[in-house]
């Protein structure tokens, strides 16, 4: 067993040997904890036959788990100036293949054809760097890959927005959104202090498990996703309200709007956060005819 990346006085030493500094733009925070890396392979249910996708791989401290307990690992990583690092670091590993590219840009299901032959069974686990969770995490699930999920440790207040249920102040377009896709459950909070540098904020380990088929059937998903937006514009606003001023020529459609909300059986004084996802996916069909 090769000695943990993950720990204070061999992440310090990787560091010094490269003169490697971290990049504040890049969001890179690397964890010293190996106890933490350990659970999150370990809540992503990963076994040799798992292909893994990492996001961020840093120096290589979750990738090494990653490599003990699955099959393959393919990590995505956009700093350059890492590559070498990796390199060193996870040269134990066979079983292992980073590229140097920004997962935003990349074509994913392509990558997945290419590496993942002969895998069933393919999991997204990774430390996201904080400035881009949300995007990555939608890009993942809007793209329709053959994943079986994602196991992410993200900032714990994002980590609650994904995970809230209605009525909640966290609730909003994102938890629809990723809730859609997946069901979503928060299955561990980290401190700041197991991170170089300790970032400012507390983060949250979240296991997305895709569903078969989404909570509600829709005619339009976008414009699902649209109604939902629109309707958290302004949190304080009404549903009647925020819908007339987000949809295209919402306030000389408000009558339709009104039918709509009717249709569907949502008082128009309620306000965005009370909708369960069904509700929204009542309320869209009910609204697409006049919008479309």
């Amino acid at each position: 067993m090769h000695k943990d990346i993950a720990t204070p006085i061999r992440t310090k030493e990787i560091l010094g040997k490269y003169g490697f500094s971290f990049k504040k733009s890049l969001g890179q925070n690397f964890l010293i904890d190996p106890n933490i890396l350990k659970n999150i392979t370990e809540y992503a249910g990963l076994s040799e036959k798992t292909a893994a996708i990492e996001i961020g791989p840093g120096i290589g401290a979750l990738t090494e788990h990653l490599a003990r307990t699955s099959g393959k690992v393919v990590a995505f990583e956009i700093d350059q100036r890492l590559i070498p690092i990796l390199d060193d670091t996870l040269s134990p590993y066979k079983n292992v293949k980073i590229i140097n590219e920004d997962i935003l840009e990349a074509d994913v299901a392509a990558i997945i054809n290419k590496e993942f032959e002969g895998f069933e069974d393919i999991m997204v686990v990774a430390n996201l760097p904080y400035y881009v969770t949300t995007p990555i995490i939608l890009k993942l699930l809007m793209e329709r890959l053959p994943i079986r999920g994602i196991c992410v440790m993200l900032q714990k207040e994002v980590g609650d927005r994904i995970s809230a249920q209605p009525g909640t102040k966290a609730y909003g377009s994102l938890s629809i959104a990723i809730q859609y896709y997946t069901e979503a459950e928060m299955v561990m909070t980290v401190p700041k202090t197991v991170f170089m540098p300790q970032p400012n904020v507390d983060s949250a380990v979240i296991r997305l498990t895709k569903r078969e088929k989404p909570p509600v059937e829709v005619i339009s998903e976008d414009f699902f996703f649209i109604v939902t937006r629109s309707s958290f514009a302004q949190r304080r606003k009404t549903i009647l309200n925020n819908l007339s001023s987000q949809l295209p020529q919402g306030k000389e459609k408000k009558d339709m709007i009104l039918e709509a909300l009717s249709a569907a059986g949502i008082e128009p004084t309620r306000r965005g956060e009370t909708l369960s996802i069904q509700e929204f996916g009542r309320l869209s069909d009910a609204l697409y005819p006049n919008f479309n």
